[in-house]
């Protein structure tokens, strides 16, 4: 893209102040920003504008969850039917690690967080190991692709480099990078973070088929085989990855998709649940969950609303394609944006200054059919670090790791 072609792109989205600082750049970033400009999708802003618009949730009903004792019943058929399906190449793994380690005072991606007490044990490393668990009942490999950032993509594969992918064969590893979205001040105007570069932020964790799919990344799994998807975050380290009984029981279901959940620890637990809306699969966060829904009973007497999503979800290929092209509806959320003043000086805001959007799993959940919500035993599978200290902690995560007897 040369210099018209921005301007003219910039001037439909309202958007010229981007070039404002473009006659002090050097030709290298020129060249950055006029190609940021080319990759950027601007009509996500106009959004912004009409914000108070936006639709409500539908009716709101519960899910029923396959529970630990319908699990452990069929335990040995639901885990030969996964295996066969890893066995035969059709299951895949989505890391997704496009975030920092800024919360645990880190300045690296999160997933070089090293965890250890007694040695180094990162966040990277207690992943890696726990899918090996898989690829070694399996007797096979398993396709691993891993999601980063453009803030983080050269860290991680650097990182995953020189420590040799944990033991992992490098040829199973295939690394694509999350699409950015734009950042804008209230008004919808995109904030400069450098005189040759616009904020951005990633789109969040629904953006990530779309990603695979720009980067050719779900072509080739497709091409080489694979018909379901296990994604998952990067920042619970017990988590069971590829679980051949969880694949198993989704396939054995008939299921467009499943979802790994837990028992929530309280009635108003920081988590999204199962639910389905308006008769289709969903999940509804934690801070819409009314008193009513949250003090609902099942047929059963147990709180209707119990089963929280820990991000560790099976796809069918066959239906994200399905919607792919479809556009899930975008979430504003309100954020502290560092960016240039009008003098291109930096601005680091005490509070929030403006909208980043993302795309959110629960809308493609929300799309398909049919989800199985598969309960695991929180204490086995479910240690998130989100936090240096407290809740959902890098110190709560040790804890149940040595509980689990993982040597940290």
């Amino acid at each position: 893209m040369n210099y018209q072609e921005a301007a003219d792109k910039l001037k439909l989205y309202n958007q010229e102040h981007v070039l404002a600082y473009y006659d002090r750049l050097s030709d290298s970033e020129k060249e950055e920003l006029l190609s940021q400009i080319a990759d950027t999708d601007f009509s996500v802003l106009a959004t912004c504008l009409s914000k108070e618009e936006k639709e409500g949730r539908g009716v709101i009903s519960p899910l029923a969850a396959m529970q630990l004792s319908e699990i452990e019943e069929k335990k040995d058929a639901f885990t030969e039917t996964g295996l066969a399906a890893i066995r035969a190449g059709k299951v895949g793994a989505v890391l997704l690690a496009g975030g920092m380690g800024t919360r645990l005072g880190s300045d690296d991606p999160k997933g070089m967080y090293n965890i250890g007490l007694t040695k180094d044990v990162y966040i990277f490393q207690r992943l890696i190991e726990n899918l090996m668990d898989v690829v070694k009942a399996a007797g096979c490999m398993i396709p691993l692709y891993i999601m980063t950032s453009d803030k983080n993509h050269e860290a991680t594969t650097g990182f995953l480099k020189e420590h040799n992918y944990f033991g992992y064969d490098s040829d199973y590893i295939t690394f694509f990078m999350q699409e950015m979205a734009p950042a804008s001040d209230y008004n919808g105007k995109v904030y400069m973070e450098e005189m040759y570069k616009m904020s951005t932020s990633p789109n969040g964790n629904g953006g990530w088929y779309s990603s695979m799919y720009k980067w050719g990344v779900a072509q080739k799994a497709m091409a080489d085989g694979v018909e379901w998807l296990n994604v998952f975050a990067v920042d619970n380290v017990l988590q069971r990855i590829a679980d051949p009984c969880f694949v198993g029981a989704v396939i054995g279901k008939g299921c467009a998709c499943g979802s790994k959940v837990v028992r929530k620890c309280a009635p108003d637990e920081k988590v999204g649940v199962m639910c389905l809306e308006d008769g289709r699969p969903s999940i509804i966060e934690y801070y819409e969950l009314t008193d009513e829904l949250m003090n609902a009973k099942d047929e059963n007497g147990d709180p209707a609303y119990y089963f929280g999503v820990i991000l560790n979800y099976l796809f069918k290929v066959a239906d994200l394609e399905k919607i792919r092209e479809k556009n899930l509806p975008l979430h504003i959320v309100e954020k502290k944006i560092p960016y240039l003043n009008a003098a291109g000086e930096k601005e680091k805001p005490e509070e929030p200054n403006g909208y980043k959007f993302e795309q959110l799993v629960l809308d493609m959940i929300h799309e398909l059919d049919s989800c199985l919500p598969y309960e695991v035993v929180r204490e086995k599978e479910f240690a998130p670090i989100k936090n240096k200290t407290g809740v959902d902690s890098v110190e709560s995560a040790r804890i149940l790791c040595e509980k689990n007897g993982i040597v940290l």
